[in-house]
């Protein structure tokens, strides 16, 4: 039975993103009425759910979406933060003067190595500007912190707090988790060159990881929560390590999830949110909606409604 009608809409000039994401609903064809409604559902987290995941993949940090998310964590729309290393890496690079620059993803890339740039896409990225950097930057704080707090056991949680107090970078999401005391989880901290920095500090110091201890702080947040929200942003292991400890508590409430990865080879990245009901991972009354679209392009219409509408 039709309920309710798709409606022709019309632009007009110094319309607001508030109409525009009103003119989605009405649209509402493939992706637009799932963009109306994303909006409405992480409004609705950010309203009624005292713990607020917010989880994305690193190659965002790579890009201007940086800046949002610092935004959207400093403004405490979110309380705890799931990324991967890569999210680190480039957050690290990018608050010591690391150089970004536009590329194109056409480029040759053998031409590139031999030049001395890594490609992200279409994003060039120095050599100088990645690994040396963030093995420096990393290598200084750890010198640091082992020095003022010998013998003291740290969670990786910990670290990025101590690197986000020495973050002088505003678009920075460390920086920003720290100020709003967001906690900051990263389950694959070793895939990526902060990882490495710490891995090859231990070599040679006495530096103390107890990697469970995140662990068990992620745990008490999930089993202390009354209610249960999330926007995921890409797949992997943020997305994954956020459902896995949600299942403990008998799974999400409210979850949004912008991706364009397909669910057809069975792959978590892939998967919709109505398959993390057969895994507890979200409640069968869940509120929940999928939007298969560019992170770059969405983000910056999501969280404006979030944060001004």
């Amino acid at each position: 039975m039709v309920k309710e009608r798709v409606k022709d809409v019309r632009l007009w000039k110094d319309m607001s993103v508030e109409d525009l994401v009103k003119i989605y609903g009405d649209i509402h064809g493939f992706m637009a009425g799932h963009l109306y409604e994303a909006v409405e559902v992480v409004k609705e987290i950010v309203r009624k759910c005292d713990i607020r995941f917010l989880s994305f993949t690193g190659n965002l940090v790579a890009t201007g979406l940086r800046g949002i998310l610092a935004q959207i964590i400093e403004n405490r729309s979110f309380n705890v933060i799931v990324t991967t290393c890569g999210a680190i890496d480039h957050d690290i690079a990018r608050s010591f003067g690391g150089t970004y620059g536009k590329g194109f993803f056409d480029a040759d890339d053998v031409q590139l190595r031999r030049g001395g740039i890594h490609r992200l896409g279409n994003v060039f990225i120095p050599v100088e500007s990645y690994g040396p950097l963030i093995e420096s930057v990393v290598r200084d704080v750890l010198n640091e912190i082992s020095r003022s707090i010998p013998n003291k056991v740290w969670s990786i949680r910990e670290i990025l707090q101590e690197l986000g107090k020495r973050i002088p970078d505003e678009n920075s999401i460390i920086r920003a988790s720290y100020r709003a005391k967001a906690p900051i989880f990263v389950p694959g901290f070793l895939d990526g060159a902060f990882g490495t920095a710490l891995f090859m500090f231990k070599q040679f110091n006495d530096l103390k990881v107890d990697v469970f201890l995140d662990e068990k702080e992620l745990a008490d947040i999930v089993f202390s929560a009354k209610s249960i929200g999330a926007l995921i942003v890409g797949g992997g292991i943020s997305k994954h390590h956020t459902l896995w400890w949600a299942q403990f508590r008998e799974g999400l409430d409210y979850v949004v999830y912008v991706s364009t990865a397909i669910e057809w080879d069975g792959s978590l990245s892939g998967a919709r949110p109505k398959e993390a009901i057969t895994w507890g991972k979200l409640k069968d009354r869940s509120r929940h909606v999928f939007v298969y679209g560019d992170a770059s392009i969405i983000l910056p219409i999501m969280v404006y409604s979030i944060l001004f509408t």
